[in-house]
């Protein structure tokens, strides 16, 4: 069971999942501090001062120990920013590996003069 483990863990698929988890584990921090921390002021300022993460509805303001209970729309909505900056660089990505696996399918190199010959001979013998 050991072995069997070892050798399904080492497998090149499972390796290669593993990177792309800890790479998009980085990603994924670096657009939400890009989001928290230069987006989202900016935004703020150019629409007129609104600190987005102090944005909120209050549901039931604070009374004594007890504390409030909120919606937190303002988070809400710097987290939708994430996911749509990490949604469409994934797409871009998706994009470009397509592009360029589409390109090394059309360099496919032309069949030999032989080739040809032989692909030729052996669909006359088929047919016989």
């Amino acid at each position: 069971m050991l072995k069997e483990f070892k050798d399904f863990a080492m497998k090149g698929n499972v390796i290669d999942l593993a990177v792309g988890v800890v790479i998009g584990g980085a990603f994924g921090k670096i657009v939400t501090s890009l989001v928290d921390d230069l987006l989202m002021p900016i935004l703020g300022v150019l629409i007129g001062g609104i600190n987005f993460t102090d944005l909120k509805f209050v549901i039931k303001p604070a009374v004594g120990e007890a504390a409030e209970v909120a919606v937190m729309y303002g988070k809400f909505m710097q987290s939708v920013v994430d996911f749509l900056i990490i949604a469409f660089s994934i797409f871009i990505f998706i994009k470009i590996i397509t592009f360029r696996k589409k390109k090394e399918e059309e360099k496919k190199p032309e069949p030999s003069k032989e080739e040809v010959l032989l692909t030729e001979i052996r669909d006359i013998l088929k047919e016989k």
